[in-house]
């Protein structure tokens, strides 16, 4: 291939580690590549402390220059975290290969207190996620919320100015960036059940039915497709499948997570009041023969059996 491959990213130390982590991928099976960082609605939003009303796409603000981009030909491919991408996407473009996942679990980061038991009454903890604060909710009930938003850097600098007393944090991110040094407890997904995607990445293409060089998008969706990790893919479009059928996005509390074990596919979930006082939880286990739109309906029809429909309706987030 005589022009190296265009990757689009965002220009924060997240996902330019993320680009960079795709780009020595391709160097090291001999493809010539580049990054192009994009600037998004997000991005702009973040830098200008400017919090999005609810009716705005959390997850399209993060994408949608990168996407276009890609639909122009400015780019080959987009490098995304996987959650920050809708449940469906644009028929324009396909999801070339999802690469290995990464620790998918949530993080205690805390100095003083080491764990969430530890933390006293009414502690302050920085998260601006609805699914975390029905989870540590739904554990204790007497602590408060700070809105700590920000790349990486930012929140933990913010905890150490005092503005909190505690981060809830992607480990994925930390791991990525080597702060894991501020971790003192990974919870477990029947504690804190992650994010549909979370910790995975997305490798983003324009589709074969919309090419804009037919030639090059089809060698560039093959040469893609040798990052794609079978397991990762499953368990991550089981649980998007789930997060869709129950109408659900990062604005709702909703956990999904999905991995291989013991020969079989297990599957956490949980649906939460945002007041945390009521759940609906599953930890189920399905053979491997299931391909993932039965084991995500799956989970999806059974958290509704269980009263799911009526705990995201009472959301007000």
């Amino acid at each position: 291939m005589s022009t190296p491959i265009r990757i689009g990213s965002r220009g924060s130390q997240l996902a330019l580690w993320q680009a960079n982590h795709i780009l020595e991928a391709l160097r090291s099976a001999g493809h010539d590549a580049e990054i192009e960082v994009i600037r998004t609605t997000g991005d702009r939003m973040q830098q200008a402390s400017f919090v999005p009303p609810a009716n705005v796409d959390g997850k399209g603000i993060f994408i949608k220059e990168i996407e276009e981009a890609l639909a122009e030909g400015r780019i080959d491919i987009a490098v995304h975290s996987l959650k920050d991408l809708p449940t469906k996407i644009s028929p324009r473009f396909t999801l070339a290969a999802i690469p290995k996942r990464a620790d998918a679990r949530d993080v205690w980061v805390c100095e003083t207190y080491w764990a969430l038991h530890t933390l006293p009454l009414g502690g302050r903890i920085g998260t601006t996620s609805p699914r975390r604060k029905a989870q540590l909710l739904a554990m204790r009930p007497d602590v408060e919320f700070v809105d700590v938003r920000g790349n990486i850097d930012t929140r933990l600098k913010k905890l150490a100015a005092g503005e909190c007393d505690a981060l809830v944090l992607a480990a994925a991110g930390l791991d990525r960036l080597d702060r894991a040094e501020w971790v003192h407890h990974r919870f477990s997904p029947d504690e804190l059940c992650p994010a549909p995607g979370q910790g995975a990445l997305a490798i983003e293409t324009r589709s074969e039915s919309h090419p804009l060089d037919e030639a090059r998008d089809r060698m560039i969706r093959q040469t893609i497709a040798m990052l794609n990790h079978v397991e990762t893919r499953f368990c991550v479009e089981a649980e998007r499948i789930a997060l869709d059928a129950l109408g659900g996005g990062c604005s709702l509390p909703i956990g999904v997570h999905c991995v291989p074990e013991f020969e079989r596919w297990r599957a956490f979930a949980q649906v939460i009041a945002p007041d945390g006082e009521s759940m609906v939880q599953i930890d189920t286990e399905m053979p491997l023969s299931t391909d993932a739109e039965t084991l995500g309906q799956w989970i999806a029809d059974d958290l509704k059996s269980r009263g799911a429909m009526e705990l995201l309706a009472s959301s007000t987030f």
